[in-house]
């Protein structure tokens, strides 16, 4: 039997798939072409999930700690239920719903997420995070300037001239957009790489420019003084289409090459020869990555390097534009206002949103009126993921009690007094968006769960029925565990959305409703004034940022360092084979991940006698990492380099050295302001 599927994980591809099922078993994941940015087949976390599905890890039944041991022993889903709801009612009585701390991540994700907190809400409360570790200071930038997160249709990128992935390594992040890059290549396009790293998608351009790490808007703006300088600009787009270019202009002035260079350690003739290409080369595309606006300074950073698309007239025409976050199939959500990120509390005071993401360790242990005395975590895995794990560490363990749902003992599951095994996609329907193509796509249960795991859906269910909760209605915000009621859910979900049923979707991927292949095409911005804002007041008025894209050096930068810090900037990226802490502990995974390393430049090895496979220390005053050192002399010097994700068990849990900091637009998490030194280890 073959099943028409999507995969739900936080990841640009949202791959539509099929799925064979013999005797009740997943055993096959071939792709599904209908879906044209993921035709080109699936990569090996999408394969991994037959074995995630079946691996002999997976929690298969509630779990209680077993005291101080550290251990875990197996509950009935019975005293699982009574367990967290005696401690609930205990709470709600003694200081209140808003004692609990919700705390969801982004591992997963689908409408039905949406029940959690329809459960909260009815169990009068609670307190939530705010804020987000992934993207929000790029979408606050995009909808500043731009007016909305949108982006013109991954197989448009054939069309461009000229490519810029400015900090992004789509080879390894997203290789489903990889083709469109080669294809447009084999066009005769040409292709730009800004990045400190020589990435895997930097083999094919023909200039790789590296920048200190958080200095990309010095850049921006030294380019856009060239650009300006030459008059290589479109004057007719800029005048119709633009507010704010002649103080842009002004500002523009202050940074000239020389002093990009300077702030930057990018030659002259680099910078240069990038405001060469933009400036004659159209139409262009730049493209880019997440981990460049995870700095205190990265909002602006991305407002400045939109600039140089609006000042070229490089937006809302085939083959041009911005690519970096695609909401046109975030029709149920609220996620294109950073507000989003920061909702308000609930009007009857039940809810209160007061603990920054970014900041989950420190904000919990100051959390007062009430304090927080239990966790709910779904979805994440914070201990290793959020910024400042000690701290992390230490405020969950101040805690009454905590309850984490997974499929995994993570290294958050392992700090929770019970943990509940949480359902592969595969065991529930759900209906997916995506932020980088433009497909709604059903997610068809395939096989049903083992029998002892729930979906959360049910989970919530249950314990809602426990506390005497309303559970019964036709219209109830927590479904029956029915595939009946699951459906009627969703259809209720999707009434308000004209051109979607879930009869359509389960048809094949549906574009999402005025779907557009050229993002601004009718050159509407829906920004105060209608146009391109290079100046914003409302960067003022919200975040009392500059209204001009100005550059300012990160909190934490190599030209004024902490000696207790160190002076070399850590970056930890992502990789090809995980999706942050996802999927490191299947064996199919680690036969190619390998073991985690520091990879450092030869120039900054030798002054600290560090050879090739020297065990070294990775530290600052938060925390230290030990590792196995490889050298590599195309990193920027001055740079090292861990990839996330991995558990604290592997040996290379890279938020001990972060700091938990906010972006300065979108409370996004700025754990990339990070500077450490490293010793070998005799």
């Amino acid at each position: 039997m073959i099943v028409n599927t999507a995969c739900p994980r936080n990841c640009y591809s949202t791959c539509s798939m099929r799925v064979r099922v013999d005797d009740g078993r997943v055993c096959a994941i071939e792709p599904d072409a209908r879906n044209r940015a993921t035709a080109e087949g699936l990569c090996l976390k999408g394969l991994s999930h037959v074995e995630r599905a079946y691996s002999e890890e997976r929690i298969l039944h509630p779990l209680k700690r077993a005291g101080d041991s550290g251990r875990f022993v197996e509950i009935s889903w019975d005293e699982a239920i009574d367990t967290i709801a005696g401690v609930l009612e205990r709470l709600k009585i003694e200081y209140g719903p808003r004692s609990v701390l919700f705390y969801a991540g982004s591992g997963t994700k689908g409408l039905l997420n949406d029940v959690a907190m329809n459960f909260w809400r009815l169990f009068g409360g609670c307190t939530r995070t705010y804020g987000d570790l992934c993207w929000p200071a790029g979408l606050e930038a995009t909808r500043l300037t731009l007016g909305d997160n949108k982006h013109n249709a991954p197989w448009d990128l054939e069309r461009a001239k000229l490519i810029v992935l400015w900090g992004k390594n789509p080879a390894e992040t997203n290789i489903h957009q990889m083709p469109f890059i080669e294809n447009a290549l084999a066009r005769g396009g040409r292709l730009v790489v800004i990045d400190p790293r020589r990435t895997q998608s930097a083999e094919g351009a023909e200039l790789l420019i590296q920048p200190r790490p958080g200095t990309d808007g010095a850049l921006a703006l030294g380019v856009a003084r060239l650009l300006i300088d030459a008059g290589r600009i479109d004057r007719d787009f800029v005048k119709k289409h633009v507010l704010g270019f002649g103080r842009f202009r002004e500002m523009a002035q202050s940074i000239g090459p020389g002093d990009a260079s300077a702030i930057t350690g990018v030659p002259i003739g680099a910078i240069c020869q990038l405001a060469e290409l933009l400036g004659t080369i159209k139409p262009a595309s730049i493209i880019a990555g997440f981990g460049m606006q995870r700095y205190t300074n990265s909002a602006q950073t991305m407002r400045a390097i939109i600039a140089l698309l609006a000042v070229t007239g490089n937006v809302g025409k085939p083959g041009a534009g911005w690519i970096y976050a695609n909401l046109q199939t975030h029709l149920f959500d609220a996620v294109r206002d950073p507000l989003a990120f920061y909702p308000p509390d609930e009007p009857d005071g039940t809810t209160r949103v007061s603990i920054s993401t970014a900041r989950l360790g420190s904000d919990l242990l100051a959390a007062t009126d009430p304090p927080v005395k239990m966790i709910w975590v779904e979805r994440g895995n914070p201990v290793t993921q959020n910024p400042e794990t000690h701290t992390v560490l230490r405020a969950l363990r101040a805690l009454d009690f905590r309850v984490v749902v997974d499929q995994f003992l993570t290294d958050t599951a392992r700090e929770a007094d019970i943990v509940l095994p949480a359902k592969t996609f595969f065991e529930q329907t759900d209906v997916i968006s995506a932020y980088w193509h433009p497909y709604v796509q059903l997610k068809r249960k395939v096989v049903d769960p083992p029998a002892g795991v729930k979906p959360e859906t049910e989970i919530y269910y249950l314990l809602a029925r426990r506390l005497g909760l309303r559970t019964d209605s036709a219209d109830a915000p927590i479904p029956a565990p029915t595939e009946g009621a699951i459906e009627a859910y969703l259809a209720r979900r999707l009434a308000g959305v004209d051109g979607l049923s879930l009869e359509k979707l389960g048809q094949g991927p549906v574009l999402a409703p005025r779907f557009e292949e050229v993002a601004f095409a009718d050159r509407i911005f829906p920004t105060p004034s209608g146009k391109i804002e290079i100046y914003s007041a409302e960067a003022r008025e919200r975040w009392g940022c500059d209204p001009l894209p100005t550059f300012t050096e990160p909190a934490e930068s190599a030209r004024s360092p902490d000696p207790s810090r160190g002076g070399l900037y850590l970056m930890t990226p992502n990789t090809k084979n995980r999706i942050h802490s996802q999927f490191n502990n299947l064996a199919l995974i680690r036969q190619v991940s390998g073991r985690p390393r520091l990879t450092i430049h030869p120039n900054d090895a030798r002054p600290r006698q560090i050879a090739d496979g020297t065990r070294v220390k990775v530290f600052n005053s938060r925390g230290s990492l030990e590792l196995d050192a490889r050298l590599d002399f195309s990193l920027k010097a001055g740079c090292v380099v861990v990839e996330n994700g991995w558990w604290i068990g592997q040996g290379g849990a890279v938020n001990f050295c972060s700091a938990g900091r906010e972006t300065d637009m979108g409370h996004g998490a700025a754990f990339h302001d990070n500077l450490v030194e490293v010793e070998r280890i005799d």
